[in-house]
């Protein structure tokens, strides 16, 4: 389960965080050009990346940032791009999202 230089072990030793579907608040542009503003569930967090539950698909390399506790002042927001949306059997979306670098 390793590539020649071990990222794929590297990546699962790294630090990863179960969100209990903790609701975080998501922005993303459209193809169409649409600005899109939904509250959603996070499943996991970890150093890369965030697992997402959506009702709706994203594209992959859609910009997204996601803002915790975005009622409170001193809310965090993260920046990503969508690497997956794959659809469950339940008729929603797993949203793979990986970080922007300087958000690490």
């Amino acid at each position: 389960m390793t590539d020649s230089n071990g990222k794929e072990t590297e990546r699962r030793k790294s630090f990863r965080l179960d969100m209990e579907k903790e609701l975080v608040d998501i922005l993303w542009t459209d193809g169409d050009g649409k600005e899109n503003h939904k509250k959603i569930a996070c499943l996991d967090f970890a150093r890369g990346g965030l697992k997402l539950d959506c009702d709706r698909t994203i594209a992959v390399d859609t910009s997204v940032t996601v803002v915790f506790q975005s009622a409170n002042a001193s809310s965090q927001k993260l920046y990503g791009k969508v690497l997956r949306s794959i659809k469950q059997e339940n008729g929603w979306y797993e949203i793979g999202l990986a970080l922007d670098k300087d958000a690490e």
